[in-house]
């Protein structure tokens, strides 16, 4: 083994990490900055209440029926929860930057938004034309299912027959 694989080994000895579990869950959130690519829609600072009022608002428009619509329709509240995030930190720099000259941080940072916010505009758009695709879909075979059934009763009925509908699972 070479020289610097040595030192590298025995120096990452030295480097393993919290141990408690306070140290644990604070290392957890080290990458936690802006919330923007994390897992968790919501930050520790934003108010839960006006999250659920917001994604409510998207289940409401969208009506997601089954276990495919339900997470893309939550998957569009929390890209739009995240794209409002944008806004307020964007504000919140430019309000700052008329006060005195923009540092160079802040102007990175300005761009680092603005490809932040186009991912999730093509991630709003993607997941938006795929739930529509899947719904246009449920809704056409809830329309030709609809159809078949009053063949069927049509067919029974030229026959002087009743038919229910529900015998056969039909709702």
């Amino acid at each position: 083994m070479s020289a610097p694989a040595t030192t590298n080994r025995a120096n990452s000895q030295h480097s393993t990490g919290p141990k408690t579990a306070e140290g644990k869950q604070r290392s957890s959130r080290n990458a936690l900055r802006h919330g923007l690519t994390s897992q968790i829609a919501v930050m520790p600072t934003e108010d839960l209440d006006l999250y659920e009022s917001h994604k409510k608002s998207f289940v409401d428009e969208y009506n997601p029926q089954g276990a495919t619509e339900q997470p893309l329709v939550q998957s569009l509240a929390d890209i739009s929860w995240r794209q409002n995030r944008i806004v307020a930190i964007e504000s919140n720099l430019l309000k700052f930057s008329t006060m005195v000259v923009m540092p160079e941080n802040d102007t990175r940072n300005l761009a680092n938004l603005s490809l932040h916010s186009q991912r999730l505009a093509r991630q709003f758009e993607r997941t938006v034309a795929q739930l529509r695709d899947l719904q246009q879909a449920r809704i056409a075979q809830q329309r030709q299912d609809l159809q078949t059934v009053l063949e069927i009763v049509d067919l029974y009925q030229s026959e002087g027959e009743t038919y229910d509908p529900s015998e056969d699972g039909f709702v």
